[in-house]
């Protein structure tokens, strides 16, 4: 049976301009990320450097504006200065975050070499676990510093002449999580934080800077983490860190689904806890918010670290994702917009095999996986303004988040060209829902697009890598100023608007 919504598209409703940096994502060392999956020396399609081509054009392709790296828990016990300088001359070390050995044959000049040509920006993290100040400092001086220091004549002689200028860094990773190396109290972490961040901020005041927020909502500190961790840091950091993962692997689809409103409410009450703190300190700064790890991930899969045999880039969390899951990141993709005026840096993680809207295979083919889609939708045509928009829909009942709205949407505003595009998500398993949408006077449809199936486990492979894609909406009617459509049960679709000539 069909049900029915309706929504208004204004571009008076404003909430902030599209961050460019919300479309972010993450590469680190795990599995098969960085060593078969953007670095492949060998590979039919490798380019000089050894970056595999195929890959490149496919980031391209999903619309990526910043990468994280290199990592992740991998940075907690990362030493950047393995990573540079003669390959021949590199070390092996042990990862012990996903119990692997790291021939560094990939480092920091190769992911900047990698970045460019991908054209990202880099977003850099630093290891506060087992390191501290001074090497965070060496670290930002051997990548930004232009030459004539000890360090900044070492990149130059490592083939690097110019400066990488690096502006945003993670000060750190997940320091909550006693899995971390280098685990941390917030008092702990708060204090190194701070001197970190005061110490970079005096080598370039201009620079970035992220704090360690909670790992999950979940964790037992989750809000005082942030809160003591903000005390200690607030006129020195200019974003605060979330991560989450959504796990359907319970059998919950209908929660699952929802995913979005738990995401939401995440947003809110960090953003919340931050201002609480400005008040507390008397301060008109506002912090904001870098959702820099967020993705489907069949978490209840993985055994932990703890049940990995020590191997080089094995394959690990290769999660195939399917139509809901595809449908869920949309989902996602539209939280992270409606709330573009807290919200200023996101990632989804990761980039290539691990968890990851991009597979490959060594020596082998690469291909988009179903998440690919909603994700460089998003990216190519969420411009301009996010509006406010709030469906009058149907709810549906869900275990974990109680009531929530079946229809879930945003809307942006290109004010150059008078263009709105819609971006919608019929979380409903069972029922179309038929959705009214009242329009700005002048204009009309000029693309429907919808990913769903008949079959919503369907996923993408290498023998059959378009088995899932956007498909053209049917049924789109327009009358004067109103819209009408039906979205099918468990879909993402995309409608763009544009002033009829």
């Amino acid at each position: 049976m069909a049900t029915s919504a309706r929504l208004t598209l204004d571009p008076s409703f404003r909430i902030a301009p599209v961050e460019p940096r919300l479309f972010g994502s993450f590469v680190e060392h795990m599995g098969r990320c960085v060593y078969t999956g953007v670095f492949e020396p060998g590979h039919p399609l490798a380019d000089a450097d050894g970056f595999r081509t195929d890959v490149l054009e496919l980031t391209r392709e999903l619309g990526v504006t910043l990468v994280r790296y290199p990592g992740g828990n991998f940075v907690s016990n990362y030493r950047w200065e393995d990573g540079v300088g003669p390959v021949e001359d590199r070390p092996a070390r042990l990862d012990l975050a996903w119990r692997s050995l790291e021939g560094n044959a990939f480092g920091l000049n190769e992911f900047m070499a990698w970045a460019a040509k991908a054209g990202v920006e880099p977003m850099m993290a630093l290891n506060l676990g087992t390191r501290g100040v001074a090497e965070a400092l060496e670290l930002v001086e051997y990548a930004n510093y232009p030459g004539g220091t000890r360090l900044s004549d070492l990149r130059r002689s490592h083939g690097v002449d110019k400066p990488h200028d690096v502006r945003l860094w993670c000060l750190g990773n997940e320091l909550d999580g006693p899995w971390q190396m280098g685990h941390k109290t917030a008092r702990e972490y708060g204090r190194l934080a701070a001197e970190t961040a005061r110490a970079l901020k005096r080598f370039d005041r201009d620079l970035s800077l992220v704090a360690c927020g909670s790992s999950n909502s979940g964790m037992p500190t989750f809000g005082s983490w942030e809160a003591e961790v903000l005390e200690a840091t607030y006129e020195m950091v200019d974003y605060i860190s979330l991560h989450a993962y959504y796990d359907p692997s319970d059998g919950d689809a209908d929660s699952f689904l929802a995913s979005g409103a738990d995401m939401d409410h995440m947003i809110r009450s960090i953003a919340a806890t931050a201002d609480h703190v400005g008040a507390k300190l008397r301060s008109r700064r506002q912090i904001k918010l870098s959702f820099d790890e967020w993705n489907v991930w069949y978490q209840s899969r993985f055994h932990g670290e703890s049940s990995l045999e020590w191997a080089e880039h094995p394959r690990l969390i290769e999660d195939d994702y399917d139509v809901t899951d595809a449908v869920v990141v949309g989902s996602l993709l539209i939280t992270l917009l409606r709330n573009a005026d807290r919200v200023g840096v996101a990632c989804q993680a990761q980039l290539a095999n691990v968890i990851a809207p991009i597979r490959t295979e060594p020596g082998g083919p690469a291909w988009r996986q179903t998440v690919f889609h909603p994700f460089a939708l998003t990216a190519r045509h969420a411009r301009g303004e996010v509006l406010r928009v709030e469906p009058e829909c149907p709810t549906v009942s869900t275990a974990r988040y109680g009531e929530t709205p079946a229809i879930w949407a945003t809307a942006t505003h290109r004010e150059a060209t008078g263009e709105i595009t819609l971006f919608v998500v019929n979380r409903d398993r069972r029922n179309p829902c038929a959705l009214d949408v009242t329009l700005p006077a002048g204009l009309a449809p000029v693309e429907h697009l919808e990913l769903a199936d008949e079959d919503p486990s369907a996923t993408n492979t290498a023998a059959d890598p378009d088995r899932v894609v956007p498909r053209p909406g049917t049924g789109l009617r327009l009358d004067g100023r109103r819209a009408t459509l039906t979205l099918p049960p468990v879909s993402w679709s995309i409608v763009r608007f544009a002033p009829q000539e």
